[in-house]
């Protein structure tokens, strides 16, 4: 079984999907004039500069900039920055690393054109609400602006891919088996004891969600970001080694060294796209759907959120955990998964390391199971958008199931034995796909960004002129038509 998902993972993530997404990001930081690097100052200033600043904005929208981006952030910053970069060093090598961070740089500006047009083409429903994400641009920007009648098919195929998720879900399974490895807990224990705080953190809805996560996801990744700091600080005299390794190993492989057992070039850019787009979300078109709820004067503003949450994502945590496995030298254990990264942390703070890893990885599998579930509420809004009465009961049978799926996958891990690789190459099928028709679609509407870019530089920015004919919202836009 794990051999037919290895080979059908290497098919999805092959050359192709990996240079899709390598092009989209180079296509767009080119002719953005690399806005993520020219600008980055403007983007920190625009978001960690406002973090503490109290909402007043009148502006549409059920959460502020920074509700929306602490959900979407901790829908992204979860098991992915622990068990999977743990998992992309433990199959594809330290090299691996170096194409995490490439395809993040690229990525700040994948996932601001995802939030920009999330945010541009939202749409209003009976109760006044703004909601948004891929298939709205896919109904909007595609069908109603370029005449694409066959949106729906694409917008079927990006919803399919997403909700194939809703049944296999990592949150449950990575915190369990964390917790119960380090705690000596039964995983089925701590599974049930998972789901129920799922349930209570959903209960409220998305603007519950939004205040829930806006508290907890800074402190929780403070918290794992000075426990690794600190480890670093510990191991500072492999530093220097841990970063030879990275790019010594990029763009050859790396050949087998104790429990490795080496990987070839193409395994190791896979490894590091797939776990990189899996960790930060930047082309999946999943934290852009809760982006489109905030409060924000201009899509691009919202859009430099959609950059920030992948900078702290991956070019801050998932590097916290890949230097702290690459310099305690358990990089090539031959263990893989969030057991990878327990043992190194132990390594470096003893049994509290594992402890700071144990609850980081519950508190991010709490926080991601938590922003996901507005994902799937959103696509399921605009599903049943012209029939509300279905819409509501549809809505409230979801939340009432949403935490079982993820449940049951650990009772079915701990009674057949599923390997932690196995469930990672699932995700890794169940991320491919949407990715891939995400991407089309945004590059697609690429102009539609070049614009909304051009219009925020002139009235944000002071460079160029401002045209006051611009409309800045699609709805606004289109409300006379």
């Amino acid at each position: 079984m794990a051999q037919f998902l290895d080979k059908l993972v290497g098919w999805l993530w092959g050359t192709p999907l990996i240079l899709t997404i390598l092009f989209t990001g180079i296509f767009f930081t080119a002719l953005s004039g690399f806005f993520q690097f020219r600008f980055f100052g403007h983007i920190m200033k625009e978001t960690f500069g406002k973090m503490l600043k109290k909402d007043e904005s009148e502006d549409e929208g059920i959460l502020s900039p920074f509700e929306a981006v602490s959900t979407a952030i901790g829908g992204s910053v979860g098991v992915g920055n622990i068990g999977g970069v743990a998992t992309a060093i433990a199959v594809g090598g330290p090299g691996a690393v170096f194409w995490m961070w490439v395809t993040a740089l690229v990525g700040m500006l994948i996932k601001n054109v995802e939030v920009t047009l999330a945010v541009y083409y939202r749409r209003t429903d009976e109760e006044g609400k703004p909601y948004g994400g891929p298939t709205y641009y896919m109904e909007r920007g595609l069908g109603e602006e370029k005449g694409f009648k066959a949106w729906g098919i694409l917008a079927f195929i990006f919803g399919a891919g997403i909700f194939t998720t809703f049944f296999i879900t990592l949150q449950n399974y990575t915190v369990s088996e964390a917790v119960s490895s380090t705690l000596g807990v039964n995983m089925i224990v701590v599974s049930f004891a998972f789901l129920a705080l799922t349930y209570l953190c959903i209960w409220g809805g998305i603007p519950a969600l939004g205040r829930i996560a806006g508290k907890l996801v800074p402190f929780m990744c403070l918290f794992y970001v000075c426990g690794g700091i600190i480890i670093i600080l510990m191991n500072i005299s492999n530093l220097g080694e841990s970063f030879g390794l990275i790019f010594g190993s990029a763009f050859n492989g790396m050949a087998a060294v104790g429990g490795f057992t080496g990987a070839a070039f193409a395994q190791v850019i896979r490894m590091g796209v797939a776990r990189s787009v899996y960790s930060n979300e930047a082309g999946w078109g999943t934290s852009p759907m809760i982006h489109s709820t905030a409060k924000t004067d201009h899509p691009i503003r919202q859009g430099l959120w959609g950059s920030f949450e992948v900078f702290v994502d991956t070019i801050i945590v998932c590097t916290i955990t890949a230097l702290i496995i690459i310099i305690t030298g358990h990089w090539s254990s031959g263990v893989s998964g969030a057991t990878l990264t327990l043992n190194a942390f132990e390594a470096g703070l003893g049994y509290t390391g594992r402890f700071i890893v144990a609850i980081g990885v519950f508190l991010f599998g709490l926080t991601t199971a938590s922003g996901w579930y507005s994902y799937y509420e959103i696509l399921l809004r605009h599903l049943f958008k012209d029939n509300p009465s279905k819409k509501n009961t549809i809505l409230k049978i979801y939340k009432a199931t949403y935490a079982i799926p993820g449940f049951l996958l650990v009772v079915m891990a701990v009674t057949i034995g599923l390997p932690g690789k196995a469930v990672w190459l699932f995700a890794d099928i169940t991320s491919a796909i949407p990715t891939f028709v995400n991407i089309i679609v945004i590059l697609t509407l690429s102009g539609t960004y070049f614009k909304l870019l051009k219009d925020y530089k002139a009235r944000h920015l002071g460079i160029g002129e401002v045209d006051e004919n611009f409309k800045i919202f699609y709805e606004e836009k289109n409300k006379n038509i």
